[in-house]
């Protein structure tokens, strides 16, 4: 090993050799970089949901994704353990070194894991030159394992701090009835509370009814417009991190230029089929197939 590689000399244990340049930069694809999004959002080491799942999604839109880690999870497909949010200095101090560095595109909002991150992302948003419009919130309150993962003082600063610096909000049903104190167990509640989170909060609100039957999603603005989307129930236990793919997939679609309606058909659309493009990982509910698109599943022969 020469001496321009290796890392800790004898002499000064705490310096490392310095590395020369070379004279010329190597040579560049002279075509256009993709757009670069930005997710703030915990990590699941199994893949599934969080971080991890959200790169996977910008990726198959074509996008370039660059995340800052909000907290720590124990948990695989089988449920979160234990979560332990990172320290606020340090997540603002990485949305800082981004945003130097980067012209960022869109962001998406996941779990915060406490408090002080849900302050810290907002105050960095108020200083942000994005649009509101090219900012989503996927208001990640529980596990589905029924596991809290941002306490009540926490959800108070993301209605009252968060929630005016986002251009949309994507809801499940617990979650558009924990941010509007409305009860929302039907269609009906569902459209209710949407129609008042919207006005109140001056945003769109995408609200998934997955536990609805049949399970449709529903956008409202806050001009009053409402749109339905019908779904339907799939059999199958590749329901991980399903809220986290498509608000992912609906900022990729509002940077890529779609209408709002447009956004959330095509989010709704790119998750009905990663889910059926899903192949079976661990023994609980496992991962849709983020990259199907580009690494379609074989299917057997019926010869």
């Amino acid at each position: 090993m020469s001496s321009e590689v290796s890392s800790f000399p004898s002499g000064n244990p705490g310096k490392p050799h310095e590395q020369r340049l070379p004279e010329t930069e190597p040579a560049q694809s002279s075509a256009p970089a993709p757009a670069v999004v930005l997710t703030i959002a915990g990590f699941d080491p199994s893949s599934g949901a969080g971080i991890t799942a959200d790169l996977k999604v910008f990726a198959a839109c074509q996008l370039y994704g660059v995340s800052a880690v909000t907290a720590l999870t124990v948990q695989s497909t089988q449920g979160v353990l234990r979560s332990q949010p990172v320290d606020s200095a340090l997540l603002g101090e990485t949305l800082r070194c981004l945003q130097h560095d980067l012209k960022i595109a869109g962001v998406k909002i996941g779990m915060l894991g406490s408090g002080g991150n849900v302050a810290t992302v907002a105050a960095w948003l108020r200083d942000l030159p994005l649009p509101r419009e090219r900012v989503v919130l996927d208001p990640v309150l529980w596990s589905s394992s029924g596991r809290d993962l941002l306490d009540a003082p926490g959800q108070a600063l993301l209605r009252d701090q968060l929630l005016p610096q986002t251009g949309w909000v994507t809801p499940n049903l617990d979650e558009l009835a924990a941010l509007t104190g409305l009860p929302v167990s039907n269609r009906e509640q569902m459209r209710a509370a949407a129609e008042a989170l919207a006005a109140t909060a001056g945003l769109r609100v995408a609200a998934t009814g997955g536990h609805l039957d049949p399970p449709d999603d529903l956008l409202v603005t806050p001009h009053g417009e409402v749109h339905w989307f019908p779904g339907r129930h799939l059999a199958t236990r590749a329901t991980h991190g399903t809220g986290c793919a498509f608000s992912s997939a609906l900022l990729c679609r509002l940077v890529l230029g779609d209408s709002a309606e447009a956004g959330v058909a095509a989010a709704k659309q790119y998750v009905k089929e990663a889910m059926e493009a899903a192949y079976p990982i661990g023994q609980g509910r496992g991962p849709m197939h983020h990259l199907y698109r580009a690494f379609p599943r074989e299917r057997p022969s019926n010869g």
